[in-house]
């Protein structure tokens, strides 16, 4: 006689659910500013301490500088415009890394892979060689740029090669390339200063300024623009049954921006020449936001971001889940150079022109310092596109303040490694913390 089997259990229906909620950051979910605000200082202490650190960094460097500076200049409209231009490369690069360091991996080459974009561009314009309009040169050194972030993503994808050996190669490559380019007998190393409106394009880029009158219009546009996706996006979510943040929380937001936005263009707006009338929003910042607004998008509103942070939090997982993970990568290592090639057209327009002396070296490290100051993890998975704003600010609050100390080229190398080692420490700190936390409460 066959022994009667025990009767299988039914599965628990809520069981799912159960997980699922325990899987989803607690802020995600809260009702109330209250609520919020209890799970933000939970997740602090739990190690993941996110923008905070950033924002004390900010604080400090700015009482800092502003006490020791010089006259106190630091906090002066002439100086902060000045440093939002020298931030802004910086801002730009990094926003290009945190795509590959997303996925886990390193682009050593940035720095030299936008100079031969930019070495490109620059060389295209000139009036006594190629005499091509400004846009053309400029689509022509960005698709370069293009080019050279598939090879590397392509070698690390397809040849399973180290990101950090193929860059690191590539950093070299590069380098010698742009010599090459500025080099060649067109016009040696070539320069944007010039009376040919080309030139003045890519010149204004970076130190031509918006009417001031136009500056305050086009902040009121932007900030309604930005508050009625934010109300009417959460509205939407809301009414779909579908997690949003409480009604409270995004009206802070949207003050918060407001507040920002107008104290920038406050400070650009005043005149900052000594003779003469100098004021304005610099073209740069729009620039800036701009790349910041699509990069935001594309990282946070896209399947194609979801799969990036999917692949940098396990690849396997993603792997098994259906995501082409060597396309995503190749694609995350073309999005990185062709940033790198809008940073670098910057940083010539704010040289006044292409030189050999760019240190393509030194701009990768303030790059990856800047994000992973501001939260980014080294190891993948972890990182929003509002940390290379604003690890970017860091990097250009120190590189500023050391200008008007008036410290010399070689304490800024010894600051910069520093600042990559905190950068760095920091993560590593905030990692062993937030699994400290998570294996405390299994």
């Amino acid at each position: 006689m066959a022994r009667a089997e025990a009767p299988e259990t039914a599965p628990d229906p809520t069981a799912a659910v159960q997980a699922a909620t325990l899987e989803v950051p607690p802020e995600l979910v809260a009702q109330s500013l209250g609520e919020w605000f209890r799970a933000w200082l939970t997740r602090i202490r739990s190690g993941d301490s996110g923008v905070l650190p950033v924002i004390l960094a900010l604080l400090i460097i700015t009482i800092v500088f502003q006490a020791i500076s010089p006259n106190h200049v630091f906090l002066s409209a002439g100086n902060l415009v000045n440093l939002f231009q020298q931030s802004a490369v910086f801002m730009v690069l990094a926003m290009g890394e945190l795509f590959v360091i997303l996925l886990g991996e390193i682009d050593l080459s940035i720095g030299y892979a936008g100079g031969v974009g930019a070495a490109i561009t620059v060389q295209l314009v000139q009036p006594s060689t190629a005499k091509w309009p400004w846009w053309g040169a400029v689509l022509a050194g960005l698709l370069v740029c293009v080019l050279i972030g598939g090879l590397h993503g392509t070698l690390v994808t397809r040849l399973r090669l180290s990101s950090l050996i193929v860059t690191l190669g590539g950093l070299l490559i590069w380098q010698g390339a742009m010599l090459i380019i500025l080099g060649l007998a067109l016009s040696g190393y070539p320069s944007l200063a010039g009376l040919d409106a080309n030139r003045q394009v890519l010149y204004n880029l970076m130190n031509g300024t918006i009417d001031p009158v136009v500056s305050w219009v086009a902040m009121a546009v932007v900030v309604i623009g930005i508050a009625a996706l934010l109300w009417f996006g959460d509205s939407r979510r809301r009414r779909s049954g579908l997690v949003a943040p409480p009604v409270s929380l995004t009206l802070i937001k949207m003050v918060l921006i407001a507040i920002v936005a107008i104290s920038v263009v406050a400070i650009c707006n005043v005149n900052r020449a000594a003779i003469g009338t100098l004021a304005g929003v610099p073209w740069v910042i729009p620039i800036v936001l701009a790349v910041f607004g699509a990069w935001m998008v594309i990282l946070q509103r896209t399947k194609f971001g979801r799969y990036v942070y999917a692949i940098g939090g396990n690849p396997e997982a993603a792997r098994r889940a259906g995501i082409n993970l060597a396309a995503v990568r190749t694609l995350c290592f073309i999005i990185c150079s062709f940033t790198a090639g809008i940073g670098l057209l910057l940083y010539a327009s704010y040289l006044g022109g292409m030189s050999g002396n760019i240190n393509g070296g030194q701009l990768v490290l303030y790059a990856i310092a800047s994000v992973v100051l501001a939260g980014t993890s080294l190891f993948g998975g972890r990182g929003k596109v509002l940390h290379g704003i604003l690890g970017g600010l860091v990097i250009g609050g120190i590189y500023n303040g050391m200008g008007l100390l008036g410290l010399d080229v070689r304490w800024q190398f010894i600051v910069t490694g520093l600042v990559l080692l905190v950068a760095i420490t920091i993560d590593s700190l905030s990692r062993r913390s937030a699994t400290s936390g998570s294996a405390a409460r299994v």
